[in-house]
């Protein structure tokens, strides 16, 4: 956490910024010293001047000190964002950063190193296909932040840096796993750097059999970067391939979980994927002026085997995605700007082959975004920004084609009246629209389209603190418009998506941290979440799947060789998915916890780590609940024990 405590702590430093928080430095696992941490909520690496309002920092040492194998897991057991257990493929939990149920995940931007990798479909981010020893860190910043990063980004975005390369320097590092339920896995990764030349290379595989019957899963990942590098510019190619297949166990009623959990309703659905990226960056310094650019493609085939229904489906997906912007920061005495403007192209297209139809959907996009920051005397900061994106939406199976425009807008402000304290708010604007899966399925007139969803976010709070010993409270509101939802009671009973009457969502998140001693570091998010219709039929009922607590807490102790860590997760009840009329019980609350003890020997590390300790029963989704009989549920995993060997050299 030291280097996420850092970077935040230029946030209430006043005119006294700690050198360590400008220039905090992470170790690799060489000893070598990484590039300076700095965040990077512009979409360039940012001025210590500018560094987000209090934003969540993951650093690469938390993420090794926890033993976590993959990024979404570090989100959720080190970010305190709430995830619920996936119903289709391993590892990648939907993840929920400010109450959207089960559109959580399509209601944040995911990127990593500024290029997006949430998805134009109704799947979750493949975060698992990320690289845990590229990992530099992991920026959570909440809240609506469309001007900047488009579509989806009402509850706020989610970025993955990687580590920069370095000159003259070599590392990599092998893994092994084998645990309950049929884990075993293998990591390997090596990095070499010459003066302006650097190259890296990753390759994971992992089996599980799973904790329920047909729970099986398999994965594969390779990772590749070839960088160019300067003072003054950077320029590389990077190559994601990941494949992956895995059981599709089903959903079960009240009496089914309740008399066997692990048992499957479909013990011979399967689905399987194919996801390649491809992605060339560049990054050039004149003076005053930077200039940045992503252009990235992926292909994606996602294939559905489904026995139980005698149907299958195959769909490839193509997108592409161009990014350039520049930047210019001006200092005046005590006054320093920073101008940033940019342009983001996308294409996307989908043809799926299915047992049950044909069907296609393509979607093109270009917007244009401006953002102003300034910086007063170093204790005062004001912002704002505006975003025009213009959007083509076509099916020629689904008889439709719109072409419509969106806009986005933010304004920012905070002050430190106290080198120990700074406050914040925000208001603005942000959207996310109809993916054409969605469209694919409505109760809507032939050749109509589901509007975008707008929301108008409000945000204030205040970080406490410097250092190792630190509080930030927020208190938000998203008033939503239009919310794109699947909504149960539509079409007749039988379900579609829709627009949502007018919702809000608002709530308070508090995170701290405390440094206990030279050893010993604790850790805790608070959420605390209502998220309800404003107005029509359901006025004033609460929203399906959304818990309205959640509490993650974490201590983290090291000592020479040893070292350990222990996470305790709390989520409150919440309303089944087809719950709109608030007449069902809710789904019972659970506790879950994990630990992690390793020593390290040399250059060799050995770990034992549990997850759902005490063993609970619980689930985190249920999707249907009709005269008080509950079915829908997907149970989450029992005890699971693992053991890791690690080797650095």
């Amino acid at each position: 956490m030291r280097a996420a405590i850092f970077t935040l702590s230029t946030l209430v430093a006043g005119s006294h910024i700690p050198a360590q928080a400008q220039a905090s430095q992470s170790t690799d696992a060489a000893g070598g010293q990484l590039a300076p941490v700095v965040v990077s909520a512009s979409r360039f690496p940012n001025d210590p001047a500018f560094p987000p309002v209090a934003a969540t920092v993951i650093s690469a040492e938390q993420i090794r000190d926890a033993g976590i194998a993959d990024a979404n897991e570090a989100i959720r057991k080190l970010g305190g964002v709430y995830g619920r257990q996936s119903s289709a493929g391993p590892n990648d939990f939907p993840l929920d950063l400010r109450g959207f149920g089960t559109n959580g995940d399509l209601n944040m931007v995911v990127l990593v190193d500024g290029v997006r990798i949430s998805e134009n479909e109704l799947t979750t981010p493949l975060l698992s296909s990320i690289p845990i020893e590229t990992i530099e860190r992991i920026e959570i910043v909440r809240g609506g932040s469309s001007v900047l990063y488009g579509a989806g980004a009402t509850g706020g975005t989610i970025q993955i840096i990687t580590r920069r390369p370095q000159a003259n320097a070599g590392h990599g590092s092998l893994v092994g796993e084998v645990g309950s339920d049929g884990q075993r896995a293998g990591r390997a990764f090596v990095a070499r750097g010459w003066d302006n030349m650097s190259i890296d290379a990753s390759y994971a595989k992992s089996h599980a059999d799973g904790y329920r019957d047909n729970g099986k899963s398999n994965q594969e990942n390779f990772s590749t970067t070839v960088q160019w590098f300067a003072s003054d510019w950077r320029f590389g190619l990077r190559a994601n391939i990941a494949r992956a297949d895995y059981g599709l166990p089903g959903s079960l009623t009240q009496a089914q979980y309740q008399a066997n959990a692990r048992q499957s309703t479909k013990p011979l659905d399967n689905g399987s994927y194919d996801n390649d990226t491809v992605t060339a960056f560049l990054e050039r310094r004149f003076g005053a002026v930077d200039v940045a650019a992503e252009l990235s493609h992926r292909e994606k085939i996602l294939r559905g085997n489904y026995f139980s229904t005698a149907s299958r489906s195959v769909a490839n997906i193509r997108s592409t995605q161009f990014s350039p912007r520049v930047r210019h920061v001006l200092q005046v005495g005590a006054l320093k700007n920073e101008l940033i403007a940019g342009i983001d192209l996308g294409e996307w297209s989908s043809a799926t082959n299915a047992s049950y139809g044909n069907s296609d959907a393509a979607q093109r996009s270009k917007a244009l975004y401006l953002r102003d920051e300034i910086e007063f005397e170093r204790n005062a900061r004001v912002a704002a920004g505006v975003r025009r994106e213009i959007f083509n939406q076509s099916s020629a199976s689904g008889a439709y084609g719109r072409q419509s425009a969106v806009n986005a807008w933010d304004l920012q402000a905070s002050y430190a009246p106290l080198r120990m304290l700074r406050a914040f708010a925000k208001a603005g604007q942000s959207y996310r629209l109809a993916t054409p899966d969605e469209n694919g399925y409505t109760a809507l007139p032939g050749g109509q389209l589901l509007k975008p969803q707008v929301s108008h976010d409000l945000e204030f709070g205040a970080t406490l603190g410097q250092a190792e010993r630190q509080l930030t409270l927020r208190w938000f509101r998203h008033n939503v418009r239009d919310e794109l939802y699947y909504d149960p009671t539509a079409n007749f009973g039988f379900g579609a998506n829709s627009n949502l009457d007018p919702t809000r969502h608002r709530g308070v998140e508090l995170e701290g941290s405390l440094r206990v001693s030279e050893s010993v570091l604790l850790n805790a998010t608070w959420q605390h979440i209502d998220a309800q219709f404003s107005a029509g039929a359901n006025s004033g009922k609460q929203l399906a799947l959304v818990p309205k607590n959640t509490l993650s807490t974490r201590i983290n102790w090291k000592s020479g060789k040893h070292s350990a860590d222990a996470g305790l997760r709390w989520v409150d009840r919440q309303r089944m998915g087809n719950d709109f009329g608030n007449s069902c019980a809710k789904m019972p609350s659970y506790t879950a916890i994990d630990a992690r003890y390793a020593v390290r020997v040399s250059a060799w590390e050995f770990a034992v780590a549990g997850t759902n300790l005490a063993d609970r029963k619980y689930y985190s989704q249920a999707y249907d609940c009709a005269g008080g009989a509950v079915s829908g549920i997907y149970p989450e995993n029992g005890r699971e024990v693992k053991f890791t060997a690690r080797y650095d050299f």
